[in-house]
């Protein structure tokens, strides 16, 4: 598919969007979505792609991918520059995601080439081979929060494992995306990666066309509909959706370095990060200074956190806010739209939430830290865990003993103890319940995008050759 500049186009079609920047409100793009003979053309390019990259040897694959990241490296600032103003991301921590992207990328072309396969003992006489071969054509559908990063994951495991891929990124960051796509699809074969740009109806048209995969990060509502394609068509669902992750704060921790380890899970970014910190559980013992401090913390990062992705998000966020006020929570900083040009909101702590409240019940994700003071930690992991998502969850505490109950109990894919966002490199973590299925990162993320077929090879009788 020929690859081309949506913000090019003139808004003239049914389901236009005009894209702002969220730190100025000015109008920085425009998005024609694909229409779905596009959509359906893409699948089938990528689809008549599909057999002569599944047989490029691995290697030369491998090498592609590398010549990639190197195209996204010399491109990283321009990148850098079209996330922030399409998303409201500070330029550096935009640079620091297209570097993230450039680092997977080389991380798949070195992982490619050595992907599993085993032999298996069988009789003398036969050989007996479990090969994993490539799924076919994959459909990958990417966020605005980190557009380079996690579309580096999906596309770059996707691509050097063999498949085609129909990428659409998310319609709050097409221009990013689609400029992505291009330098990757510079060193590709015609076809292997095809882009159509789109609102989530042409994901649900990409998620029930012909493909083989349906490879998506977002809302937990549009995993739900893939997930119910992937059922029908038979394609393979690798979802990393919503997230609702707790943090728990034990007795006996220092109260300022609990609350800017949570300062920072729930503010980066705008607290627009698919793990940000959604909900807190504090010790009574340790929650007046705790919150003092929260409270400090949060005026501090006021001065250096960018706006929230668009005046939508934000509406969301200041509506669950407001609602838990009236409800009865205490809000201690924050909470107020500010009278400025785009799409801010201030960093806000509440503490008298409760579990029946939208910033407990649902994922928020916006720069809010919602806080709930509780007895005892047995407690606290009792409702932590009581929760219909199950991305991840941080449990600071000095006691070991707490420590690994914590990670043993928490029916999470990814528990972090004293570090809200530390973790090795190489981590796949598989999301639970609503939260989604499938490793969407790591080696184990080859093994999402394979598949595996059983050989038995066995010559024929003497004199039946």
């Amino acid at each position: 598919m020929t690859l081309t500049d949506p913000t090019h186009q003139e808004p003239t079609q049914a389901g236009d969007r005009t894209i702002h920047d969220p730190r100025t409100g000015e109008v920085v793009g425009r998005l024609t979505p694909a229409t779905p003979e596009e959509s359906a053309a893409a699948v089938d390019a990528a689809r008549a792609a599909a057999p002569g990259w599944a047989r490029t040897p691995a290697a030369e694959r491998g090498t592609a991918l590398h010549a990639a990241a190197a195209a996204v490296r010399a491109a990283a600032d321009e990148l850098a520059d079209l996330t922030e103003r399409e998303t409201g991301k500070p330029f550096a921590e935009a640079r620091g995601g297209v570097d993230a992207g450039i680092g997977t990328l080389v991380q798949y072309a070195e992982l490619g080439p050595l992907h599993r396969g085993r032999t298996l003992h069988g009789g003398w006489e036969a050989t007996d081979l479990m090969v994993s071969e490539p799924r076919g054509v994959v459909a990958v559908l990417t966020p605005w929060n980190d557009p380079v990063a996690v579309a580096a994951g999906l596309i770059g495991a996707a691509l050097v494992a063999g498949n085609t891929v129909v990428h659409k990124p998310s319609e709050r960051c097409p221009a990013t995306g689609r400029r992505f796509a291009e330098l990757v699809a510079e060193h590709l074969p015609p076809d292997v990666l095809c882009v159509v740009d789109g609102d989530g109806a042409v994901g649900a048209a990409l998620s029930t066309s012909d493909v083989d995969v349906v490879a998506h990060v977002g809302s937990t509502a549009a995993g739900t509909e893939i997930r119910r394609a992937c059922a029908v068509s038979g394609a393979h669902p690798v979802l990393e959706n919503g997230g609702n992750d707790p943090l728990v704060v034990d007795a006996g921790v220092d109260p300022v370095w609990a609350a800017e380890q949570v300062a920072l899970g729930a503010f980066a970014n705008s607290g627009q990060i698919c793990v940000s910190v959604e909900r807190i559980y504090v010790h009574a013992d340790v929650a007046e200074p705790f919150l003092d401090a929260l409270t400090t913390q949060a005026h501090e990062w006021a001065e250096r956190i960018g706006p929230m992705v668009d005046r939508e998000q934000r509406a969301d966020v200041h509506r669950q806010v407001t609602e838990s006020v009236a409800a009865g929570a205490r809000l201690r900083t924050g909470g107020e739209l500010p009278d400025r040009p785009g799409a801010h909101y201030p960093p806000t702590v509440l503490d008298g939430c409760t579990a029946d409240m939208a910033l407990f019940a649902e994922e928020t994700f916006g720069p809010v830290a919602p806080v709930r003071v509780v007895s005892d930690f047995d407690t606290a992991l009792q409702e932590a865990a009581d929760d219909r998502y199950g991305l991840g969850a941080t449990v600071l505490t000095a006691d070991m003993e707490h420590a690994q109950t914590a990670w043993r109990t928490l029916p999470v894919g990814t528990v972090k103890v004293n570090s809200v966002f530390g973790g090795a490199p190489g981590g796949a973590a598989q999301p639970r319940r609503a939260s989604g299925q499938g490793f969407g990162y790591g080696p184990e993320l080859l093994d999402e995008m394979t598949t595996v077929k059983v050989v038995h090879l066995e010559p024929a009788p003497a004199g039946r050759r």
